[in-house]
Order: structure tokens, then sequence, then C-alpha cells
């Protein structure tokens, strides 16, 4: 599959700039990046598909967002063996949400790209962005 989809869920928009520039990545690397809101999509398109992305601010206790946490619990069953980028922003704590998100995609089976979340602390400056869009790219090499 030549397309990359970029799932997100975003509060302030910082996110959703993340998705945007990994998206953009993933078609300077070559194939087809799609940034989409979690509304916007149902977990059963990604059946297929053996790389993607995932973003979500961290909310609350450094939790993920009600709509995104549903998504993932409905994509955890299927995820063994798929190779997934997790990022998102923050603004305060130190990134729990991402660990325990990590954790919990790795113990459902997936390979998560970098080995760790891509996060960004508020709104992603020009190296945010950079590194945003080396992650696409990453995504668009496996």
């Amino acid at each position: 599959m030549d397309k990359i989809y970029v799932v997100y869920w975003s509060a302030s928009g910082n996110t959703q700039e993340m998705a945007e520039s990994i998206a953009k990545g993933i078609n300077e690397g070559g194939k087809s990046g799609e940034a989409v809101e979690v509304s916007a999509i149902t977990p059963d398109v990604l059946d297929d598909a053996n790389v993607f992305a995932l973003g979500c601010p961290a909310m609350g206790d450094e939790e993920l967002d009600s709509d995104m946490d549903n998504f993932v619990s409905k994509l955890e069953g299927k995820v063994s063996g798929k190779h997934i980028l997790l990022f998102g922003s923050y603004d305060w704590g130190d990134g729990e949400w991402m660990r325990n998100w990590v954790s919990r995609m790795q113990d459902a089976g997936a390979v998560i790209v970098g080995d760790e979340g891509l996060i960004i602390n508020n709104s992603p400056d020009q190296e945010g962005i950079k590194n945003c869009i080396e992650a696409g790219k990453t995504l668009a090499s496996l």
C-alpha cells in the first residue's frame, strides 16, 4: 500500500500541525501521506496498512483524548507486526502519556517507529517541523 495514514486528534492545532508535517514527509519520501482527523476515519481502514501514524496530545492527567483512546482500543487486536509512529504535543508533565501509549502498543505487538513517540512541547517550532518531516520520510521508507 502506497498510502500512509496519519490519524490524529488535536485540541489546539499543535498535533494537527505535526500530522500535516509528517504527511508532508511521507509525500517527500515517495509515498502518499494523508493526515486524517480521527473522527473522519474508522479503524478498519488501517486493517491492511502495515505502516501508519497516530497522534494525540497529552490530556488531563497525561492520557489520550477519549476519541483517540476509543480508536486505539479498536486497533489493539490488529496491530501486531505493524510499524506505527506515535506522536503528539504536550504543555505540562514529562511525556508519561506517550510512554504509556508506546508501551500499550508494543504490548499489542506493534513495532514503534523510532522506539519511542515523537513529542513536542506546545506548538512545533522549525526544528519540530523538521523532525516531523523526517519521521514522515522514515515511514515512507518502511
